[in-house]
């Protein structure tokens, strides 16, 4: 309890909104898609996920152990498909680097994947598994959003991480 606490002031004391961002990737990201003013779900990591299906069109994802997230997905995306081998977006709940190298190994990802990590915050553990991800040479764009992180590995992209409210 104290950890979240403590952790969502610092969090807060280094976040921005789009106004400190200078990637053009990230703000159009942060001003079309996680600022429009839809909300399609209460919890804001599962919000953030269906906005950004909508946002970047998504046609394959994959959603580990979690069925009743892939039943909402399915009922707003009647599209989409849930692929275990290369995806467009990865929805986990956590991430360390080893298995982060494992999917990139076994080529899950494509140049234009984004990796989704819910629940970045819950305990410190999962906090320094998410720093220890992002410092990754790999992992060209961070975006810690308290709630959730996403990550990309867009190779033109310049490095950087971003702290954003939502």
């Amino acid at each position: 309890m104290w950890f979240r606490f403590v952790s969502y002031l610092k969090f807060l004391a280094n976040s921005t909104n789009q106004h400190g961002v200078h990637s053009p990737f990230v703000f159009k990201y942060v001003t079309q898609c996680l600022y429009s003013g839809k909300r399609l779900h209460r919890d804001k990591s599962i919000n953030v996920l269906l906005k950004s299906i909508a946002y970047f069109n998504f046609d394959s994802i994959s959603i580990n152990h979690q069925p009743t997230i892939k039943e909402l997905v399915q009922l707003n995306f009647p599209k989409i498909r849930f692929d275990e081998n290369m995806v467009d977006l990865l929805f986990v709940n956590q991430l360390t680097v080893p298995a982060f190298q494992k999917i990139l190994s076994e080529g899950k990802l494509h140049y234009h994947s984004l990796i989704l990590v819910s629940s970045i915050y819950d305990n410190h553990r999962n906090l320094e598994q998410w720093n220890q991800l992002i410092t990754l040479p790999e992992i060209t764009v961070s975006i810690d959003m308290y709630h959730c992180g996403l990550i990309s590995i867009r190779r033109e992209q310049v490095k950087e991480h971003f702290t954003i409210r939502i």
